[in-house]
């Protein structure tokens, strides 16, 4: 699930209240969703419309958080899932990085070789026979990732809006970071003699979706992802 995914579901529920008569409000075309960390989101919907937010969180299964937020909790899983689903990158926002130096005090630099070293797995997985599997049980380093994930498509919902590239860039550049330990700490691959477990494919598939997550922000911003850098 993403947020954009979870601010269907929550005007669907208003929806649904107003219908049933226990809101009396004009249904709204959107809601602000947050990401709040892997699987965590929130969102002032309630607050905004001046209802109770335990009638909207009822009938998504979330809670009330804070002054009024309406809180849904989702699996890591689920979130990979969501991003794997989403379909962006048709409309054309310029923006960009510098293309040296190619170190990683250049945020730019940091994003492309997140994307290539996201290739890089699906390559590896492949010539070892690992497979991509669910991703279940995850570190602090993967959970900071899965979280950066789902806020890419609001950022880029963001950016097409106001025609601003540099929301969805800081936004990838985050993700690109958080893949970066996930990579060297959490490895996808088996090292030595370590043979292939559920592990390795949930990390595999939580590669493809940072792949295709940077693939499709690069060409939001006008820029052509390299799978070799």
């Amino acid at each position: 699930m993403t947020p954009a995914e979870v601010g269907d579901a929550l005007v669907g529920a208003v929806r649904d209240a107003v219908a049933e008569g226990e809101l009396d409000v004009v249904v709204p075309r959107g809601v602000v969703v947050f990401s709040r960390g892997a699987g965590v989101f929130e969102s002032p919907v309630a607050l905004r419309l001046g209802v109770d937010p335990w009638v909207i969180a009822r009938r998504v299964g979330g809670s009330v958080s804070g002054p009024g937020f309406v809180r849904v909790v989702r699996g890591v899983g689920d979130v990979v899932e969501g991003v794997l689903r989403q379909e962006f990158g048709g409309v054309r926002v310029p923006g960009g990085w510098s293309e040296w130096p190619r170190t990683f005090e250049n945020p730019g630099f940091s994003v492309r070789y997140a994307y290539a070293r996201a290739c890089w797995v699906g390559r590896w997985a492949a010539e070892l026979g690992v497979r991509q599997g669910p991703l279940s049980r995850v570190g602090a380093e993967e959970g900071e990732l899965v979280g950066a994930l789902g806020d890419v498509r609001g950022r880029v919902l963001q950016a097409e809006r106001e025609r601003d590239a540099r929301p969805l860039m800081l936004c990838l550049e985050r993700v690109a970071g958080a893949y970066h330990d996930v990579h060297e700490r959490c490895p996808a691959v088996p090292k030595g003699d370590e043979m292939p477990g559920a592990v390795h494919g949930g990390r595999v598939r939580l590669a493809e979706a940072v792949k295709v997550v940077l693939g499709n922000g690069l060409n939001v911003i006008g820029e052509t992802p390299r799978e070799r850098i």
